[in-house]
């Protein structure tokens, strides 16, 4: 089992890295699992993520969460095989996994926090909402592990300058810390520039 992380700038060609990356690990008998974690919100959106679905064609699996990962993968091979089975275990992590990407994720879970006041945020409401945060990415690093070979791409964003407003300074400090966390465990790490990719651990 080998657990990749990857990562890069906006618009880097870190996604379509990770996706030919995975594509050639794979042994002939698996499947290659897509877990994206973007939600469509607005036009701009909806272009990027059907761009991405353009490019994978009829390669990989699908599976759309950013959290409750082994429920969405069971309900997608229950889709596949047309029945329910009593344990998917065998049948979901003998395959190759990418999951793209992490700070969607994290963003998606920030923001379902609504009650929290961004302008000028309780102390409370920030611990528990790292909680809620690091609590999802340790499920996601629980999962990843089942498998046979997992990426899991995610956007570098501590080299722009700081975020003025209270929640774009928030989301750069707890994303950097879970992309810290997933390069700690990963076996090989790689950073992609202007579509090159750099492997650094």
């Amino acid at each position: 089992m080998a657990l990749i992380y990857v990562t890069g700038g906006a618009k880097s060609g870190k996604s379509k890295f990770a996706e030919d990356l995975l594509l050639n690990m794979n042994n002939g008998n698996q499947k290659n699992i897509y877990l994206a974690t973007s939600l469509i919100y607005d036009e701009e959106m909806d272009i990027k993520v059907s761009l991405h679905k353009k490019r994978r064609q009829d390669r990989w699996i699908t599976v759309e969460g950013y959290k409750n990962f082994y429920e969405s993968l069971e309900k997608k091979f229950v889709e596949i095989y047309s029945k329910k089975k009593e344990n998917y275990e065998k049948d979901i992590f003998i395959n190759n996994m990418l999951v793209d990407c992490l700070t969607n994720m994290i963003s998606n879970i920030i923001f379902e926090n609504i009650d929290i006041e961004w302008s000028n945020p309780a102390k409370d409401q920030i611990e528990k909402c790292d909680e809620v945060i690091e609590n999802e990415v340790e499920k996601l690093i629980e999962i990843s592990q089942k498998f046979e070979n997992v990426i899991i791409v995610s956007n570098e964003l501590g080299m722009g300058i700081v975020p003025s407003y209270p929640l774009g300074r928030y989301f750069r400090e707890i994303a950097g810390k879970m992309n810290q966390k997933i390069a700690e465990i990963a076996d090989e790490v790689f950073f992609v520039v202007s579509g090159i990719p750099i492997k650094i651990k």
